[in-house]
């Protein structure tokens, strides 16, 4: 008898009897992918031991002690995870290949490894393979076990004979459940594989770190559903020719999603930045037209980014124009409302606008400093690099508030910078920290003559 089975969307994990082109659940094209249907007979072999029957509790009678934070060593990474790991949670990290996942999770086995049993499941790479990447870690942790396993069912059994207080499992893609028909990294394979972790976590308490790989696009690979199901889903992010990397949170339930932690990649594994904004400025250029400097903030810490642009006449019937940093249709923007509003003309000329680090800027507080970057550019005229700039630029030409302005200040004043520009109107009480000159400005017309002359 032929199995049954259903089309899953591997984009938000819709099921369907039948194959359509779009997805019914998210809109999706081409995301339906065919699968064997989960029937009662074929049940995961890798269920979970319940160690009690489920009842109501009232919640005003429930211990939230149980729920402790604790440190995993890093700060940074107790940062995005809101002030440290919760007993019980699934973490899934995802990122590009070489980025350093596995390293960051393997240098946290070294600084918890004493605190706790930890077993690390890696499905990639043998136990040897592993040993050899400790070392060269400096990772010597003396109550850290390995094994290297692609089935679950024998990595829970493995699991619940050891009972670790932390288990990290890389990767998901490789896990596989027999009695289940699919290969590992199938859309069934891997929301089973999930689930059985899941259970597994919350029922005997386990912190679990999964490993995720990523696809084409930047996003989890596997089924949208996967992300539903974990408490957080942390994203390593930076270049591979870079050695600085970002850690951000796209979901956390335990703390905010606007947090990020940095990183340094060195030959010994990762280094803490806990001063980003002095590692975004290092080596910036003296008196160099077409940069400036402006705050944002990411969750509750500000850092200073630089930004560049490089105006040149075009040689083609079309200007050309690239972003790096900054979204690029808000850049169109920004362009567009220095031709028509500031009076400078950039339409025949090609644009490229850089944000130095590698950091992604989506807050609108950046445009004033971008706007003063090309200015500087095309007039080939020096800011200074004693003077920052934070404010949103409307299609008016007019500089709006941003939030937390003092914060920033604050900030711009600590790192040594003695000018900086903000906009007329603000919200709240502006406080001028000492040594830290304000230049209130209207318009990005007022910003470029108080800037330029």
């Amino acid at each position: 008898m032929k199995a049954k089975t259903v089309f899953f969307c591997s984009e938000c994990g819709f099921e369907t009897p039948k194959w359509a082109g779009r997805c019914a659940g998210c809109g999706a094209w081409n995301t339906l992918v065919e699968a064997p249907s989960e029937t009662k007979s074929s049940a995961s072999a890798a269920k979970v031991k319940r160690t009690s029957l489920s009842r109501p509790e009232k919640l005003s009678e429930l211990d939230s002690r149980d729920e402790l934070r604790f440190s995993t060593g890093m700060k940074e990474f107790d940062r995005v995870l809101g002030g440290g790991a919760v007993r019980g949670s699934l973490v899934l990290v995802g990122g590009a290949p070489g980025i350093g996942k596995s390293t960051l999770l393997l240098q946290i086995c070294g600084l918890m490894g004493d605190s706790g049993k930890i077993l690390y499941l890696t499905g990639e790479e043998s136990v040897r393979q592993l040993k050899l990447r400790a070392d060269r870690l400096g990772v010597d942790a003396q109550s850290l076990y390995v094994l290297a396993e692609t089935d679950i069912t024998e990595a829970v059994r493995a699991v619940e004979e050891l009972m670790p207080d932390i288990l990290i499992v890389d990767s998901i893609q490789t896990l596989y459940n027999p009695e289940m028909s699919g290969s590992a990294g199938s859309v069934s394979q891997v929301k089973d594989c999930t689930m059985t972790l899941m259970q597994l976590s919350k029922n005997e308490g386990i912190t679990t770190f999964v490993v995720g790989h990523v696809n084409k696009d930047g996003a989890i690979a596997g089924p949208k559903v996967l992300e539903h199901m974990v408490d957080c889903v942390l994203y390593f992010e930076g270049e591979r020719s870079m050695s600085y990397r970002i850690l951000r949170a796209a979901k956390n339930r335990f703390g905010s999603t606007n947090e990020i932690g940095v990183f340094e990649m060195i030959d010994s594994g990762l280094r803490e930045v806990e001063n980003p904004s002095e590692m975004l400025l290092s080596g910036r250029p003296d008196n160099s037209p077409g940069t400036c400097v402006t705050c944002v903030i990411e969750g509750t810490r500000p850092i200073l980014a630089e930004i560049q642009a490089l105006v040149t006449p075009s040689s083609y019937n079309v200007a050309r124009r690239n972003s790096n940093g900054l979204d690029y249709n808000r850049a169109m923007l920004l362009l567009a409302v220095i031709e028509k509003r500031g009076g400078i003309a950039v339409g025949g000329c090609d644009a490229y606008i850089n944000v130095i680090g590698g950091l992604e800027l989506d807050e609108p507080a950046a445009d004033l400093a971008a706007v003063l970057a090309i200015a500087s550019s095309q007039h080939d005229v020096p800011i200074g690099n004693d003077l920052a700039a934070v404010g949103e630029v409307g299609l008016t030409g007019e500089i709006r508030s941003v939030s937390a302005l003092n914060q920033r200040l604050a900030e711009i004043a600590r790192l040594g910078f003695r000018r900086c520009v903000i906009p007329a109107h603000v919200r709240g009480d502006v406080r001028a920290p000492d040594g830290l000159e304000l230049i209130s400005v209207r318009n990005i017309r007022a910003a470029i003559a108080a800037v330029l002359g």
